[in-house]
């Protein structure tokens, strides 16, 4: 009975803030706002919160990304909108860097957009770093766990460039999958290049160059993303189908770095390039 109570106070909060997520039925779901809550008070004062895998020994991914969610509809109510997703560590290097061996995903928000010419406050955030990515816009709804890679394809609008900074709200320092899922997969800004039509065939040949103040700092071509970005898509749909969601027309999704993340410190110009796509340039204060 509690958690069925619990499921209707959850699904209450999530539907009005327009979250395509309908949560699976979980004991005790009011311990998940708490800690979206204290993530939140964890960015504001830009001090880590105890990791969520120690506070509650054997949490699950479905906990994890309740919390993500619950924290996502939290920003909606004070007027944030979500614009689509994000999917981390889906390469190699990555991987490596976290100690993580597979996937996970987070929402992307309006409020996260660092815009052309805007400036980004370092000091706004705990311990940023900044990595280059392939990005796609939908153009159609994506459904279903049996989705293919030729529908992801087809259903892709436009490719980009960009630039995500991720900032751990609960360090590194024994950081689980769980954890990252909780802190939406670690995402903290977005700068997005212009777009380009469709999907080449060939993206997995493409080569994204970071460069740090004019001097080349790390590089990676699109097969380093699962080896190909558009499989990053797919691994997305197929993930949220089990939670009875999907991708929708209009939606941003961030495939994943091509390289390792890179500190990123105030005074800093940061851009992305690569031989087909415009450039995504990001100014650190």
């Amino acid at each position: 009975m509690e958690a069925k109570r619990d499921s209707r106070i959850l699904r209450a909060l999530l539907e009005p803030c327009g979250l395509d997520l309908p949560p699976t039925d979980l004991d005790g779901a009011h311990w998940a706002q708490e800690e979206a809550l204290r993530l939140h008070k964890a960015e504001l004062d830009r001090r880590p919160s105890a990791l969520l895998s120690r506070q509650r020994p054997g949490v699950g991914l479905d906990e994890a990304y309740l919390v993500q969610w619950v924290g996502a509809a939290q920003r909606v109510r004070r007027g944030a909108r979500v614009i689509g997703h994000k999917v981390g560590l889906t390469s190699a290097a990555m991987q490596a860097q976290f100690g993580i061996d597979q996937p996970d995903s987070g929402l992307l928000l309006d409020r996260m957009i660092v815009t052309e010419g805007q400036d980004l406050p370092v000091d706004d955030l705990l311990a940023p770093r900044v990595e280059g990515e392939i990005a796609f816009r939908l153009a159609t709804d994506v459904r279903g766990g049996d989705v293919g890679e030729e529908e992801i394809r087809n259903a892709v609008g436009e490719c980009l460039l960009a630039l995500e900074v991720i900032d751990s709200r609960y360090g590194i320092e024994g950081l689980t999958l769980a954890d990252s899922v909780a802190d939406n997969a670690a995402c903290a800004r977005i700068v997005l290049g212009r777009a380009a039509p469709g999907v080449p065939e060939d993206l997995a040949d493409e080569l994204l160059t970071l460069s740090v103040d004019g001097a080349v700092a790390a590089s990676g071509y699109g097969r380093a993303v699962l080896g190909d970005p558009v499989r990053s898509l797919l691994w997305l749909a197929r993930r949220l189908h089990t939670f009875g969601a999907g991708l929708r027309a209009g939606d941003v999704v961030l495939a994943g770095a091509v390289h390792a993340s890179l500190s990123l410190r105030p005074g800093q110009t940061v851009v992305v390039s690569s031989p087909r796509f415009p450039e995504a340039v990001l100014h650190a204060a």
